[in-house]
């Protein structure tokens, strides 16, 4: 039997950047053993290119150029695809297309039925979904969990209240007495089926029975990815919601920097061993969206001047959706253009070099910037924490092209779009914290190797 593969979506960094990611004999060197298993609470944390994940490309494909631009292509689908979420009315706890991971960047691995079998699932902080290629998906292209191997296995019927959840998508299919719920999503050329179904999830040693998940029975265009979902969004059929028993609604990551040369980080579960000494701001709720995980940002600073920044434009407002909110979906970070632009201007102030050029998605690069050269910090103020972050965190460069660029941007023009998203470049190493129960989020200094 084939070992299928699910991705936790905490699509962080989804810098494919060939020429900044290590060779592939570099990453052998390091040694790492890809079955040394999840222990107690904290399961391992792989960047998409780890040795270990099943998702690392084969050698050659995108020049750093090409995949910046797209990869700044697929955040925007993101931040449209957000910022369209944000102020509407009911929500599906099952994932629309738009709202499946685009590029995932971060997996873990979980063990799905009876017998367990072993997937590789994608982290998404603002997905309640969970969903697995199933065995007999036409269209699906990873390996597939193998329904009919699992004793613990099942479909669920209409009457099932995660079937209400999924909303008007759902439908019944089969014969009485227990036909069971079913339903499509589409989104540009793509689409897909599942079946809701539920079996017992194993995260480390824990397992979570009758764990309710989309089962994908087909598959049809290419923006689909292939992998399976994990959400840990604050919704009634997320990892929070489910696991509530045993993990108190409270996790904590810690993503690697994409030029590591070990790309494992670590998901930690549940209240125990999460940093004691961590600065934390309140998370904010909106109500039409209850799964984002919203902060309140209150101003930005660059080196030691804070930004002239509207306050409108970092307000919380929940009837429009607007404010801040922590992403592991999005790669880079997006601020509505009355905050970003003023934070730009700041940034090029303070850097002072000329020559000025664009990249993609990136309006603030420069060409052969000395190795010597000193760029300021960015620091991001939310009540009661504030977050300093390194250059490592806010610049992308490229070795061979000598482009050095500023790793933030507006958000997109071709949405009317009212929140900023934090995005997983500026969290790398870092520990995040989300800490439901106590309605805070945490952001501490961490080596994540």
């Amino acid at each position: 039997m084939t070992t299928p593969i699910v991705v936790v979506s905490l699509a962080l960094i989804t810098i494919t950047l060939t020429t900044l990611c290590l060779p592939s004999a570099a990453r052998a060197s390091v040694g790492l053993k890809c079955d040394v298993p999840d222990r107690d609470t904290t399961l391992k944390v792989m960047h998409v290119y780890d040795k270990c994940s099943p998702f690392r490309p084969a050698k050659g494909g995108l020049s750093w150029e090409e995949t910046v631009v797209e990869t700044m292509r697929k955040d925007d689908a993101r931040v449209v695809y957000l910022s369209s979420l944000v102020a509407r009315k009911s929500v599906a706890p099952i994932a629309s297309g738009r709202q499946i991971i685009q590029s995932p960047t971060y997996v873990v691995r979980a063990k799905v039925g009876t017998p367990a079998q072993t997937l590789v699932m994608a982290m998404d902080t603002s997905n309640d979904a969970a969903w697995v290629p199933c065995s007999g998906c036409v269209g699906c292209t990873s390996t597939l969990f193998a329904t009919a191997m699992s004793t613990t296995y099942k479909t669920l019927g209409c009457q099932a209240p995660q079937c209400q959840q999924v909303s008007s998508a759902a439908r019944c299919t089969g014969t009485t007495p227990t036909p069971s719920c079913t339903f499509n999503q589409t989104y540009g050329s793509s689409a897909f089926a599942a079946t809701l179904s539920s079996d017992t999830l194993t995260l480390a040693t824990d397992p979570i029975p009758n764990y309710t998940f989309a089962c994908l029975s087909t598959v049809t265009g290419t923006s689909i990815p292939p992998q399976g979902l994990l959400g840990l969004g604050r919704g009634p059929l997320s990892l929070l919601s489910q696991s509530q028993s045993l993990y108190s609604s409270t996790f904590s990551y810690c993503l690697p920097h994409f030029s590591s040369s070990n790309f494992s980080g670590s998901l930690r579960l549940g209240p125990v061993a999460q940093p004691l000494r961590i600065k934390t701001t309140p998370l904010l709720r909106n109500p039409h969206r209850p799964s984002l995980y919203y902060v309140n940002m209150i101003a930005i600073r660059v080196g030691r001047r804070i930004v002239d920044i509207p306050p409108s434009a970092l307000a919380f407002d929940p009837a429009t959706g607007a404010g801040t909110i922590f992403d592991s979906g999005t790669v880079f970070t997006r601020l509505v253009k009355d905050a970003y632009v003023p934070m730009r201007d700041q940034f090029r102030r303070r850097v002072g070099l000329p020559n000025v050029t664009s990249l993609g998605g990136f309006d603030t690069c420069y060409n052969n910037v000395p190795s010597t050269f000193v760029f300021p910090t960015i620091s991001f103020h939310f009540a009661g924490m504030n977050v300093t972050m390194p250059v490592e965190n806010l610049l992308i460069h490229s070795t061979a092209g000598g482009i050095t660029c500023l790793a933030m941007a507006a958000a997109p023009d071709n949405v009317n779009s009212v929140v900023n998203v934090i995005a997983s470049m500026q969290q790398q190493n870092h520990r995040v914290l989300f800490d439901v129960p106590n309605n805070r989020l945490g952001v501490a200094r961490e080596r994540c190797t």
